[in-house]
Parts: structure tokens; sequence; C-alpha cells
């Protein structure tokens, strides 16, 4: 499976770091190496100073397709759930002064911790779904899909345009703003609604 990652795709997230908007979507790839699943600890990495969390909505395919167009997009995906994409925030910044591409600051092992899944039969609206973040019982980031850029049609319209999409692949749809860093001791639980769906340890 792959996890394909949308950037910028919050106006005030794109703001806080400085950052162009897009006219189409930002993609980015982790490979299944970067998933921590069922609560395990995030051990930070000895090659980073800086990593920051960034909480997203996730959408798990759920049958194959390629060249889908936006009216057909949700029939592609029946369950979304809530991850972070952990960023090298330190290692990113030094990728981008020079040009490089920079997976190495998003793509590293247990870089997408991801939690619970809900049925999308369970959401009344899925252009307003409200998520949060919290560390130490303390909100660091609060979201809601209307605020994104692109949807998730246009999310995977536009991602199956360049990939095939395989039943059990997740796309992390793009953090709110509030970004920031973790540091070992942390705990972090994250939220859609009031449920939690995320919960583990830094270490």
């Amino acid at each position: 499976m792959k996890i394909i990652c949308i950037g910028r795709n919050y106006a005030a997230h794109i703001e806080e770091l400085k950052n162009e908007k897009p006219g189409k979507p930002v993609v980015f790839l982790k490979p299944d190496t970067a998933l921590l699943k069922g609560g395990a600890p995030f051990f930070y990495p000895d090659f980073s100073e800086n990593i920051h969390h960034e909480v997203e909505l996730v959408l798990k395919i759920s049958k194959e397709g390629k060249y889908i167009q936006p009216q057909f997009a949700h029939r592609y995906f029946e369950e979304i759930g809530l991850g972070i994409d952990f960023t090298a925030r330190d290692l990113q910044d030094q990728c981008k002064a020079k040009g490089l591409p920079w997976e190495i600051a998003k793509a590293f092992n247990s870089s997408a911790p991801i939690g619970d899944f809900k049925s999308v039969a369970d959401f009344k609206d899925l252009k307003d779904i409200d998520f949060h973040l919290e560390i130490n019982g303390e909100l660091r980031q609060k979201g809601n899909t209307s605020l994104m850029l692109f949807d998730f049609a246009t999310i995977i319209s536009f991602v199956s345009q360049f990939f095939t999409l395989k039943k059990g692949d997740l796309i992390y749809t793009g953090t709110p703003a509030g970004v920031g860093p973790v540091k070992v001791g942390d705990h972090l639980t994250g939220f859609i609604g009031t449920e939690k769906m995320l919960d583990f340890e830094v270490k």
C-alpha cells in the first residue's frame, strides 16, 4: 500500500509557514514503513532537532481506480480516520533552501501515526467535519473540512490522474494551522468531533 499526502490544503497553515497558495493540490508520498499503528509510541529520531506535528483527516481507499472524476470520488472510500504527518522541519527547511526534494523530512520511519477509522455513513456532511489535536491535554490544532482548499472529491480525482489508487491506500488530506514541535514525554490525542481517534506518546 502507499500513503499519499496533500500539503498546503488549509489557508491559515500556508500563511503560518509563509508558503505560496497552490493552484492545484501539492502531493507527496510516504512509504508503508512510515505507518505507526495501534497507539505505539513515536521514538524521537536522532537526525532531527525539530519534529513538528501535523494532524490530518485520512481517507482509506476501498477499491482500485484511476482517472476518477470528482462526481464519482465518493465511491472510492468508505472510512475516514485521523493521523499525524510528522515533519522534520529542520531537514525540510534545509532541503527547500537548496531546491531539493524533502522526502527525508516527511517519509522517515514512523512519520505517519494512524488512529481509528469511522464509516463515512457516520458523518452527516463531509464538508463539515471538526477535528483537533491535543498535546498533554492542551489544544494545539483545530480544523474543519469546510476550510479545505481542495475537498475530498477534488483530492481523489487529482491524485488518481497520476497514481492508480488501490484498496488499503491512505490519503492524508492536509493539516490546519497550529503546527509546532513535539518533545520527548509529550502525549498526543486526536479527535474527530468529540470522539478520540488517536492516542500515543513521544519517547
